[in-house]
């Protein structure tokens, strides 16, 4: 997988354009639990950790910092979804997208450059089989990429702790609302696009 994660979009975009919202929320969770700053919480929730020292959280990743800053209490995907600060972090990176041409804006749906760029991506990072090796870069691509598969061979216990796997833990299952959509299937609508 090296140098892989260098070219193109990253991975909250690459995981926007392969399954919408909630796919590029369960990136920023993953990318904050490899730097310790978020752990699984009370019944497949999400909580904020006491990150290593010399973590930084300075990376310019808006998606990051709003799920961070809105884990005040325990919360599921889902729930995240809907606090204001992810929402306009989610607005903000589908804005990038659309402006670098990978988005449609109405309706949001992948352009041809982005089904190509997922597809060049896939055909060149394929699924790990573990972590084994990969850097927290790669973990993210995987994840973005591969969704449920690549949480469950790259992060398993967290996965599971957390709810992030399918429409996730115990406090999610039974809402109506869109779930990780994974392949070259694209609901625009799912998850919070209109948000």
């Amino acid at each position: 997988m090296s140098g892989s994660a260098a070219v193109g979009p990253g991975p909250l975009t690459v995981a926007l354009l392969r399954g919408g919202p909630r796919a590029a929320v369960k990136v920023a969770v993953v990318a904050l639990h490899l730097r310790g700053a978020v752990a699984p919480g009370p019944q497949g929730t999400i909580r904020t950790s006491n990150p290593s020292p010399g973590t930084s959280f300075a990376s310019g990743l808006a998606l990051e910092k709003a799920v961070r800053g809105s884990l005040y209490l325990p919360a599921g995907v889902r729930e995240l979804m809907d606090r204001p600060r992810v929402r306009r972090a989610l607005t903000e990176l589908r804005g990038e997208a659309a402006a670098a041409g990978l988005l449609r804006r109405l309706p949001p749906r992948r352009t041809r450059a982005a089904r190509r760029v997922l597809r060049e991506l896939r055909a060149s990072v394929p699924l790990p089989a573990g972590p084994e090796g990969l850097s927290p870069a790669e973990v993210l691509l995987a994840v973005a990429l591969y969704g449920d598969a690549a949480l469950t061979a790259l992060v398993p216990r967290f996965t599971e702790a957390a709810g992030l796997k399918g429409r996730g833990g115990p406090q999610e299952r039974g809402l109506s609302r869109g779930g990780d959509v994974g392949g070259d299937a694209f609901i625009g609508c799912a998850g919070g696009w209109g948000a």
